[in-house]
């Protein structure tokens, strides 16, 4: 399917208002971004809402963000700083958008957010569920009749309605919530929070998603409509083997600290000089790795002649393969596994992955003036993406984007 399909009858004639060449793009415009022509109001703060965003501007997409006075919060997020003052948290999920100032709790300042949706293709907020509405900005009964192709993307904890609906949401409190607390770390340290903001990023994902299969269908309507992205059933969706094994055994999950339900041996092992995982997952790579480092012997003993058996006698298990692997490097020893089938790889730190060549060669570390930040995750083979330009400063665009609309803003805070 085309772009064209996609954001509306080509250029200007679909932007009356807007200039189509806006200039924080790409630099490289041929071939063309897939969501080029594609222009996005990001109302939205902190992660989830913000990195959805980002990924359409890493696409193409013209992405404006929309503060309100006080700022993204995670602006104040640090240390550490960028050298523009703002914290290294809000700049790995702001590049490639250009930035506006407005105070929508004033009437003013919903008058511009209206004077800018004319033309927009999609709205991303993370409000409060209600909050749109008590700004007289609701959905259905304001912005839907205005601008029919419009596709609003809400992102929440809870979604609107529901026993929890319209509560605010935060990453750690779902992690606890959904279960995933509950199978994350071992019996000496208890239910342990996730070490990145999962709940957050997949949902950024979700919304992502929903978005582009919004915008498809509106190829076929014309119409645009809702996406609703929740934390919520982000975070129960991550509940995979777990909530399944539970529902046909009956069985609570259990603490397993890095090993897996399912699979055995599929965890961490200390090697002379540091940790290694193994994700074995069939007899063939089982035989293979016994064979490579000195385990042949286990083979012959029935407890480990399937996943089923190893899954049983586990702990006897680990016990032989730590011993067996005491005596072993561990990038040398992941190198030679993988080469022989076993999938293995170092527990590397932060700096450590992004050394790896294959991080480079992937290009996913970005870095130039005044910006260090990850690389494009979606890779397009005739229509790449491309990191956007370095994160807005507060209010940056302001005056440049309603000018670019012919629209003088009231400007209650810019």
């Amino acid at each position: 399917m085309c772009l064209a399909a996609i954001a509306g009858p080509a250029g200007p004639a679909f932007l009356p208002n807007w200039r189509s060449d806006v200039t924080n793009r790409h630099e490289d415009k041929s071939p063309a971004a897939a969501l080029q022509g594609l222009r996005v109001l990001d109302l939205s703060r902190v992660l989830a809402g913000p990195l959805c965003a980002q990924m359409l501007a890493d696409h193409g997409a013209d992405v404006i963000k929309v503060e309100p006075p006080a700022g993204d919060e995670t602006r104040k997020l640090g240390p550490p700083f960028a050298v523009t003052g703002d914290a290294a948290y809000y700049t790995a999920v702001n590049r490639g958008k250009r930035g506006v100032v407005l105070d929508l709790s004033t009437k003013s300042g919903q008058e511009d957010l209206l004077a800018l949706l004319d033309g927009i293709d999609v709205l991303i907020e993370n409000f409060v569920p209600g909050t749109m509405a008590r700004w007289g900005l609701d959905y259905e009964k304001v912005l839907q009749p205005r601008f029919p192709r419009l596709v609003h993307c809400t992102v929440s904890g809870f979604g609107s309605d529901g026993p929890l609906g319209g509560l605010p949401g935060y990453d750690a409190v779902l992690q606890a919530m959904c279960g995933l607390m509950s199978i994350n770390g071992d019996m000496q340290s208890g239910p342990t929070r996730i070490g990145i903001p999962i709940v957050d990023h997949l949902t950024g994902y979700t919304a992502f998603s929903g978005i582009l299969l919004a915008l498809y269908e509106r190829s076929r309507s014309g119409m645009g409509q809702r996406v609703d992205a929740a934390l919520f059933d982000a975070a129960m969706s991550l509940l995979v083997p777990h909530a399944a094994n539970w529902m046909y055994s009956h069985q609570e999950p259990r603490l397993l600290g890095s090993a897996h339900p399912n699979i055995s041996p599929y965890d961490k092992f200390l090697c002379t000089d540091g940790y290694i995982f193994l994700g074995i997952l069939n007899d063939r790579q089982f035989k293979r790795f016994c064979d490579h480092v000195g385990l042949s012997h286990v083979l012959e003993d029935e407890r480990f002649f399937s996943n089923a058996g190893r899954l049983q006698n586990r702990d006897a298990l680990r016990e032989l393969i730590e011993v067996a692997l005491s005596s072993f490097s561990r990038d040398p020893l992941c190198a030679e596994l993988m080469g022989c089938g076993v999938p293995a790889g170092p527990v590397n730190s932060v700096s450590e992955a992004f050394a790896q060549p294959h991080s480079r060669h992937r290009k996913m570390t970005v870095e130039r003036d005044g910006y260090h930040g990850i690389g494009v995750p979606v890779k397009l083979s005739r229509t790449p993406g491309c990191p956007g330009s370095n994160p807005p400063r507060f209010g940056e665009h302001t005056a440049a984007i309603f000018h670019e609309g012919g629209v003088p803003p009231t400007l209650t805070c810019a």
